[in-house]
């Protein structure tokens, strides 16, 4: 009964704050601690709150996020995106609506940078709508497919959330994660592209001349430095020659070097404002981060996980409806969560039912993160459309109708993610990761 009691205020009190416009960090924090002391005496309350406030933060691992904030902030201000974008421009650029499938491919490209699916919202978005607006495409229509493209970086590595999951499920290497993220990944932005060319053809959106060899040549040159990155981050990992976290700071000092030195778009005066803007984003998801381990251990001390696990399986014994029950779960939590701490929170929850229906705890942090991606696009707190919406300079139920096809794609796309596990596994195997 005083774990039932202990849970009910942790949510209750959580979504509360939550609807009160108390950040998620404090709503967190608060909720765990009340949550807790229906438990222990109030003073043991604070001391174990602290301690995991603490530990949470204590992983090698961890000083990865940072290091890939940094070199994100780097190249979102040394010229990356643009590059990206005349480089997506020689590949897709004769489709119809060409001008959509070059935003779908630059977010592709600049996510897997930069590692932030707002940020390559913010960098591509605020260079191709302008142009996108001068061609006739509907604003609405280009600030749909900006936010429903953003998110696809997340799935290609590197990814901090991904550094999340696998710290959080304690099986799962960094590396193998990595790799299982490139199907699909890659998948998700084709069929956006699916999406995009189907709207466009019936809209009569213009499409692109192929321009000149010469062009395609020094796009590429100017892009390939960028494109460089992620063969040398997962080369590295992959060979052995350094750790993800190791990686990191080689992201670092390579976006420096690129951004300062060959591209020469960023000057030592700006170097503060980079890194104090790298400094707070990180103080935010570690913050984060700790608060989230704090919920998890709340939610584990009062036996939580065993509770949702005992009552899914008493719904049915079809592993199919009870891993669509989950799906429906994280989508539902993804509306209002962030994608750190639901990672942190739901993983412990979640991931010992996936575990014993037979599902591998790699090919479940897919499904996971592909999940919450969509929880980005989604209100009412997804912060990927907000972004989009503002990139193009329109409200916000004007791009919920444009944004419908996307989401019945996604939602099919997760679907087959979640009952076809070769398209997560299958790299990992064949680099022999898992």
């Amino acid at each position: 009964m005083m774990e039932i009691l202990a849970i009910t205020i942790l949510f209750g009190c959580f979504l509360l704050l939550l609807f009160l416009g108390v950040p998620i960090c404090f709503a967190i924090g608060i909720a765990t601690l009340l949550s807790v002391m229906t438990m222990l005496p109030f003073e043991t309350s604070l001391i174990l709150i602290a301690q995991r406030l603490s530990t949470g933060l204590k992983s090698f691992s961890l000083l990865a996020i940072p290091f890939f904030i940094l070199a994100g902030v780097l190249m979102n201000q040394g010229g990356i995106a643009r590059r990206l974008i005349n480089f997506s421009q020689v590949l897709v650029g004769t489709l119809p609506g060409s001008l959509a499938h070059v935003n779908i491919m630059a977010n592709m490209l600049f996510g897997s940078i930069s590692g932030s699916g707002a940020a390559s919202a913010a960098a591509v978005g605020s260079i191709i709508s302008p142009v996108q607006k001068k061609e006739g495409y509907n604003p609405a229509f280009s600030a749909a497919v900006n936010a429903a493209s953003c998110p696809v970086g997340l799935l290609i590595p590197p990814s901090n959330v991904m550094i999340v999951y696998a710290l959080t499920s304690g099986s799962v290497s960094i590396a193998a994660l990595f790799m299982a993220g490139y199907l699909p990944g890659i998948l998700m932005g084709l069929c956006l592209m699916a999406v995009t060319a189907w709207i466009a053809a019936g809209r009569h959106y213009p499409r692109n001349k192929r321009p000149p060899v010469q062009t395609i040549f020094r796009a590429f040159l100017e892009a390939m430095p960028c494109l460089s990155l992620i063969i040398i981050v997962m080369g590295g990992i992959l060979s052995g020659i350094f750790t993800a976290t190791e990686a990191s700071a080689f992201a670092v000092a390579y976006s420096f070097i690129l951004a300062f030195f060959i591209y020469r778009e960023i000057t030592i005066k700006q170097l503060p404002s980079i890194i104090l803007e790298s400094v707070i984003t990180t103080s935010i998801v570690l913050l984060l981060v700790a608060v989230s381990v704090s919920m998890s251990w709340a939610l584990t001390s009062a036996d939580l996980p065993n509770l949702i696990s005992t009552h899914l399986l008493k719904l049915s014994d079809n592993p199919i409806l009870i891993i669509l029950a989950i799906n429906l779960l994280l989508l539902f939590i993804g509306t209002f969560m962030d994608m750190t701490p639901a990672v942190l929170v739901f993983t412990p929850i979640f991931l010992p039912i996936a575990t014993e229906l037979g599902m591998s705890p790699l090919h479940f942090g897919i499904m996971m993160i592909f999940n919450l991606c969509i929880g980005l696009i989604t209100p009412p707190v997804g912060n990927a459309l907000f972004i989009g919406c503002s990139v193009g300079k329109v409200d916000i139920h004007q791009v919920i109708r444009p944004m419908l096809p996307f989401y019945v794609v996604l939602f099919l796309l997760l679907m087959i993610i979640s009952f076809v596990p070769q398209i997560s596994l299958f790299l990992p195997h064949l680099f022999g990761l898992n």
